[in-house]
């Protein structure tokens, strides 16, 4: 059989799940089925609920010792691969930073490439992507992979040919607005949010129907109800109606058309609640003396009914951001005890250094603890008001404009940057890439001008006092609210993470290492170096009923945009590139996907 006819074979397979008793079915029933189809990796981040778990088993405790590369790829991009590849039949997808390649692998013929596509983009959007030119992979359904592209375009083409069906323009780069972040395929929708934070874009997410490309709605991050798809007397926060106009309140002026908010991270979906979930990222500027108010709805969860939008709750995380904390990290979907109570729980790992657990039905906060103890922003979360009780001595807008405020931990990169968590349900344990970093802090007086960075504030990053790592891979119980077991890395764990039934979870380091430990007490079980540093997701699929484990290597992003962008400057990068300079010492670019596969 013929690569062609073998695509065509996995992509006719493919669509006929999505036909339930001869009648179309939405495209998230096909995918579904396909995610708890075991081999299978349908979604970015495995399932709807964000969990990044496999049911395969075949690599486990005892097996993963015989793990060896089986065949390697290259992107031909040297830039941050900060994606990672999605499986559908026999045909693997993935996509590379700007421009934003996009491969059809042939499993059957050791990665043979069966189609690409490479768009047209102006080259002047590079300057107006804060923190490299990464992109975080692509979706499918219906027999589309979608690309969000960095100019902010969401292309759709055919899964079996590469052929563009539809292409549209989410925003204006011009502008300041970017595009960096994975679609997700919800019923017939795509949905996507925005990057540009940085340069005052306001921040949305919009859902597109499948079929065409035609705006099903979109939401911004804030401005008034009808912007933000409020209803000021059902959509709840901390178990009350918000009001009305409850985001204009909490700007000066107009300045909420600036106000940042951004929408770059992760969408997680719970079909029986019909409710999408995601994050909001920091206002704009930096410069937190500048935009006084609790900015509303910047640095939220939010929860929205998949069809019309309309927000059905919120929690503001960090009211009046003062840090660089984005609320965008994933919002991992579990049914677990919380405290011994059998919950419906949103987790979240916030960049601000706090582990949330939510009731994910309405709202409610059930659980606010630090996940890195160096944490010193906040002495706690009051229960109550859901409000972070703020030191002083480390909030940079109470020091005043053009004051060093210095020993803030987390740095504005956070304990947790978009690298996504992954969620057992075997062990009822979450698995955590995270940074262990500490900053100062200078804001400075910016003016608004479209296109160009408003920041306002300049940073230094730093390892926390008396220590030398930057980064750990930990075991947090959510039950106890404790981390259960922490493994040291000389940097920051900027790659997704993966748990499996085997008893295992993966991930990778910056210097380029795929480790793979034992999820009961972080044991390591097996390592192998890289071409480059990983900052992509770790998966796992099943090809000819042999397990295998898929990264993508190519270091850059925000901790090694030093090495991506050729920077030298401590506080260039927005502050990284001092502490991750000695990076370059144990890696260098590259874009590579390596597969890996037990011995016979």
């Amino acid at each position: 059989m013929t690569s062609k006819m073998r695509l065509l074979a996995a992509t006719t397979c493919v669509a006929a799940v999505s036909m339930i008793g001869g009648t179309p079915a939405t495209a998230n029933d096909e995918l579904i089925k396909l995610s708890k189809t075991s081999g299978q990796w349908a979604i970015p981040a495995g399932n709807y609920a964000s969990q990044r778990y496999s049911d395969l088993k075949q690599i486990n405790t005892a097996t993963a010792k015989n793990l060896h590369p089986v065949w390697t790829f290259s992107t031909g991009v040297l830039r941050g691969h900060e994606g990672g590849p999605l499986v559908i039949g026999d045909v693997m997808y993935l996509s590379t930073p700007f421009p934003n390649k996009v491969f059809a692998l042939d499993l059957n013929n050791g990665g043979r490439i069966l189609w690409s596509y490479e768009p047209r983009q102006d080259s002047n959007v590079i300057p107006v992507m804060c923190c490299d030119t990464v992109n975080r992979g692509v979706a499918y359904g219906n027999g589309m992979i979608f690309l969000h592209q960095a100019d902010t375009s969401l292309v759709a083409l055919d899964a079996q040919s590469g052929k563009v069906n539809w292409s549209v323009k989410d925003d204006n780069p011009a502008k300041g607005a970017t595009g960096t972040s994975a679609p997700l395929v919800v019923k017939d929708m795509v949905l996507v949010g925005v990057s540009g934070g940085e340069f005052g874009v306001q921040g949305h997410i919009t859902a597109y129907n499948i079929k065409d490309g035609s705006v099903a709605w979109r939401a911004y991050s804030e401005g008034p109800d009808d912007q933000i798809k409020f209803d000021p007397n059902t959509t709840m926060s901390m178990g009350q109606p918000v009001g009305a106009n409850s985001s204009l309140k909490t700007w000066q002026g107009d300045q909420w058309k600036i106000g940042g908010g951004a929408t770059w991270g992760w969408i997680s979906y719970d079909p029986a609640l019909n409710l999408i979930y995601y994050g909001s990222g920091n206002p704009s500027t930096w410069n937190p003396t500048q935009r006084p108010g609790d900015n509303k709805w910047s640095m939220t969860v939010f929860a929205r009914d998949a069809d019309t939008g309309v927000a059905k709750w919120v929690y503001q995380m960090t009211p009046h951001d003062q840090w660089d904390y984005d609320g965008v990290n994933e919002m991992i979907l579990a049914d677990l005890p919380v405290h011994g109570k059998p919950t419906k729980a949103l987790v979240h790992f916030d960049r601000n250094g706090y582990a949330y657990a939510l009731d994910r039905t309405n709202g409610k906060l059930l659980e606010a603890e630090k996940y890195d103890p160096r944490v010193n922003w906040a002495t706690h979360v009051d229960m109550t008001t859901g409000v972070p009780e703020v030191v002083s001595q480390y909030a940079p807008g109470d020091q005043g404009a053009d004051h060093n405020t210095k020993g803030v931990c987390p740095a504005a990169l956070g304990s947790k940057d978009e690298q996504p968590a992954a969620y057992s349900p075997l062990t009822h344990m979450f698995y955590v890439p995270t940074n262990h970093v500490c900053m100062d802090y200078e804001p400075f007086k910016v003016s608004y001008t479209a296109g160009q960075p408003y920041v306002g504030a300049t940073l230094s990053m730093f390892p926390p006092e008396g220590e030398n790592n930057l980064g750990n891979f930990i075991a947090y119980d959510v039950n106890t609210g404790k981390i259960a077991w922490s493994d040291p890395e000389m940097f920051s764990v900027w790659s997704g993470a993966l748990a499996t039934a085997g008893g295992i979870a993966v991930y990778g380091t910056l210097d380029g290492k795929l480790k793979v430990v034992d999820a009961k007490s972080g044991k390591l079980l097996y390592a192998f170096k890289t071409p480059s540093g990983i900052i992509g997701n770790v998966n796992t699929f099943t090809h000819g009923g042999k397990q295998y484990l898929a990264v993508l290597s190519g270091v850059g992003g925000w901790a090694g945009i030093g090495m991506a962008a050729g920077l030298t400057e401590d506080t260039a990068g927005l502050g990284a590139v001092g502490a991750y300079k000695q990076l370059s010492n144990y890696t260098q670019l590259g874009g590579v996907l390596t597969v890996f596969g037990l011995s016979n």
